[in-house]
């Protein structure tokens, strides 16, 4: 079960919002950071709170260990800088060569944590960003609360990426297009209007449907089809729709 660490998280809100006003080096923020870790996340920080790891002859910002183990690297950036995408390579590249699947990027006010995979070269996807305030801390701890402790030795960071990717775009979409649901659609159309259309331009107009980025997510659709009682993944042309008239998916 994921911990519940609103109250404490709001304990600590005040001094990570002044070190954001107060745009403090980086140094400092990352005191900021270990004493979250340690009285919020659970975290002993002798044990398993570690800053300046040396991985490849570099130095990691601070590392999480559980029982010895490494479970994460974290990257901090002073208070007052913004986070970007490009910030998270140099922990990217940390973690690759350590062989470690979460960064976690922070200037203690913004939490933002990648998934990393290693399958063709080094990949990385946004599990979530939170940006803490008085008014957003309760959903903030709802994210963050995936870093604590307990949640991390019992994998429920893994479980909530497993959700994340089995609801994706690129999943939803694997789903979406295979020749059991172009059927079943068709029978639909042809039951309301009568008119039998291939199953190749059900396709079409569902993929005109969604937006480009989500488009992108899914890339070409292909519809599955089973031949000799098993699936064969193919190509279909998309013939030419027109958009729809409505809001994209």
């Amino acid at each position: 079960m994921k911990a519940n660490i609103a109250h404490d998280l709001k304990k600590c809100l005040p001094y990570l919002l002044k070190a954001k006003e107060d745009n403090l080096n980086e140094a400092d923020t990352s005191q900021r950071i270990v004493k979250v870790f340690e009285d919020v996340l659970g975290y002993d920080p002798l044990t398993e709170i570690y800053r300046e790891l040396e991985v490849r002859s570099k130095y990691v910002d601070l590392t999480i260990k559980i029982e010895g183990a490494s479970k994460f690297f974290v990257e901090v950036k002073s208070a007052g800088t913004p986070l970007k995408a490009r910030h998270i390579e140099q922990g990217e590249r940390y973690a690759a060569e350590s062989n470690i699947q979460w960064v976690l990027l922070t200037n203690g006010v913004d939490w933002n944590l990648y998934h990393l995979t290693f399958d063709e070269g080094i990949e990385y996807e946004q599990a979530f960003a939170v940006t803490l305030s008085p008014d957003s801390v309760g959903q903030c701890a709802e994210m963050i609360g995936l870093l604590h402790r307990t949640s991390i030795r019992t994998g429920e960071h893994d479980k909530f990426w497993e959700h994340c990717t089995a609801l994706s775009a690129a999943s939803i979409g694997r789903a979406l297009f295979t020749e059991d649901v172009m059927l079943f659609v068709r029978r639909e159309i042809r039951r309301k209007h009568d008119i039998l259309v291939g199953v190749e331009d059900i396709a079409a107009a569902i993929y005109s449907m969604f937006t480009e980025d989500s488009k992108a997510r899914i890339g070409p659709p292909k519809i599955r089809i089973r031949k000799a009682k098993r699936a064969i993944a193919v190509s279909t042309p998309m013939a030419p729709v027109e958009p729809p008239t409505a809001g994209g998916i």
